[in-house]
């Protein structure tokens, strides 16, 4: 394809070059030439593009008409324009001279994106705080482009690297000021943020709380600890209930067993050196178990009649042919799913859906409650499925969640209290980033080729990075000969190919029983009936170009009523 953009020294030439109405034989028709070949036209978005034809047979009294989707748009020998939003744009040309003929020609202009090399980074967006002699491996994502594009990394303003990616390595106590750029032909992006760095003993402590109010049934037991703990090594811990000390050590969590029913202050103190945190939390001890009981009717529904909340973790299915605002749509739209059997992807690790019964399903101690997943022999991708009886009777999940122990629980490869971060591109079609509570970072990739919605963040998360915590489970996929392979647990994950759990004759159908419930401690929880039920990714995987994998839900239902 022919240049699209000619110099103004060219159009003149043009002009001056076409001869008047009285030089042109009779029967003159005017001749049009486009300069491309193929009358099609590319440019990017926000850039000035020049459609300058060459003519024959035109004089002064030449009329020229340009129109753009039929609208007139100008009446000179050339037209220039700029187009901000992609997509297909169809031109019109008619030329007539001075003797009343005519001619004209068709052409589309192509407007693409521009392909700025974007830098994609939140987690560096607050900084970082290390210490003095160790390594920060720094590792921003660049949105891909077409273009050869070029890096620079600058501490305190002396240029360091050339790489995409950068070990910094502080030697002394201060404050450094970081900064990196990208650039290439279509344009250019950078991110500046700080790295404070500090000598062992003068670490900053920080922690923060998953939640800061909890209730439980009377008689029972809850473990109360700070979900995230940084730099407090040779902590002290102090805890007092309703201003009287109870614990105080090394020991960061403290079991709460009060069961006289009311309201309970608990502050908590954290101590290391000259640093000094406080939080206070509160714990209701609620009625004994089956005060709030919902016994089942003849009309009770087998199926969930709610969703209370659908937070996956960011996935390729995420946003794809739905899109919510809020929380409020997105249980909504799960609700709409789950009610017409169509699948619910949870995404990544940790993504989850949340439901209630118009009941309290009992506990039979055999099966009793059935997860519909579309799990088949070399697709398995497991969900650990947690339960919780509405103790404060308000008909919300603010309870104690109980996990249902499957085959992997108590293993060594079976992690509890994993915790993964997600954080929100800054660009459309881009990986997302994550890092977890154990050090390790990497990526939910984006799948242009099968699922192409612009984010795989779900847009109704309004902040620009969320944390999902449970139980994970070591991933079994493998490429076998050529093809990815997700291969079953023994049994007690929703969405999982086990012959053991299944409802007979019916594959994707995982039976669960109540009775395998378990405590903080891993004891049996011995709950008489559950009001809530929640399926959670289990799994933090990628599976190739096939992506995450990613527990879908097709339904919930009692097993007492469906069977």
């Amino acid at each position: 394809m022919k240049r699209l953009f000619f110099v103004m020294a060219l159009l003149a030439t043009v002009l001056t070059s076409c001869s008047s109405s009285d030089d042109m034989p009779a029967g003159s028709v005017p001749e049009i030439t486009l300069d491309s070949e193929t009358g099609v036209y590319t440019v990017k978005t926000g850039r000035k593009l020049t459609i300058a034809p060459l003519y024959r047979n035109v004089g002064e009294t030449t009329v020229y008409l340009w129109t753009v989707d039929d609208k007139e748009v100008c009446r000179t020998p050339s037209y220039t324009s700029v187009w901000n939003e992609t997509g297909e744009v169809f031109i019109k040309l008619k030329v007539s001279n001075g003797r009343g003929l005519s001619a004209q020609e068709e052409m589309r202009v192509d407007v693409v994106e521009t392909e700025i090399p974007i830098i994609s980074y939140s987690e560096a967006e607050k900084g970082f705080t290390v210490q003095v002699n160790s390594d920060l491996k720094l590792t921003p994502d660049v949105r891909e482009t077409s273009l050869k594009t070029t890096f620079s990394w600058s501490v305190n303003g002396k240029k360091v690297s050339s790489e995409k990616d950068y070990t910094f390595r502080p030697e002394r106590e201060e404050t450094y000021h970081l900064l990196f750029e990208t650039h290439n032909d279509d344009g250019d992006d950078k991110l500046q943020f700080d790295v404070r760095a500090f000598k062992a003993e003068n670490m900053p402590v920080e922690w923060s709380f998953d939640r800061k109010e909890y209730n439980l049934s009377s008689g029972r037991k809850i473990r109360l600890s700070p979900s995230v703990v940084e730099n407090a090594t040779s902590a002290v811990y102090t805890w007092k209930v309703n201003g009287t000390q109870k614990q105080e050590g090394s020991e960061m969590a403290y079991v709460f067993a009060d069961s006289q029913e009311g309201d309970y202050r608990v502050e908590v103190t954290l101590k290391q050196g000259s640093h000094q945190l406080t939080e206070q939390l509160t714990v209701h001890v609620c009625p004994k178990e089956g005060t709030y009981r919902r016994m089942p009717t003849a009309s009770s529904r087998a199926n969930c009649n709610k969703v209370y909340s659908f937070l996956p973790a960011p996935g390729q299915f995420v946003n794809e042919n739905y899109w919510c605002a809020n929380m409020e749509q997105a249980n909504a739209k799960a609700e709409e799913l789950l009610r017409t059997e169509k699948y619910i992807s949870l995404g990544n690790f940790g993504g989850e859906i949340v439901v209630g019964f118009d009941h309290s399903v009992n506990n039979s101690g055999d099966y009793d409650i059935v997860v519909r997943g579309n799990a088949f022999d070399g697709s398995s991708e497991p969900g650990v499925v947690w339960v919780m009886q509405d103790e404060n009777g308000d008909g919300k999940p603010n309870d104690t969640w109980y996990e249902l122990k499957g085959s992997e629980y108590g293993k060594s490869e079976c992690w509890q209290d994993y915790a993964v971060t997600y954080f929100r591109p800054k660009a459309a079609k881009m990986d997302v980033q994550w890092v977890d509570n154990r050090g390790n970072r990497g990526k939910v990739y984006y799948i242009g080729d099968f699922h192409r919605q612009d984010y795989y963040y779900p847009m109704w998360v309004e902040s620009d990075s969320y944390t999902l915590r449970g139980t994970r489970l070591a991933a079994r996929n493998e490429l076998i000969d050529g093809i990815w392979v997700n291969k079953a647990y023994d049994w007690g994950y929703a969405d999982n190919f086990s012959l053991k759990d299944m409802v007979p004759g019916k594959d994707g159908y995982n039976r669960f029983k109540i009775s395998d419930a378990v405590t903080f401690e891993g004891r049996p929880a011995d709950l008489k009936y559950v009001d809530f039920v929640k399926v959670q990714c289990a799994v933090n995987a990628q599976s190739g170009r096939l992506g995450e994998l990613s527990t879908e839900v097709v339904g919930i239902t009692d097993y007492h009523i469906s069977k």
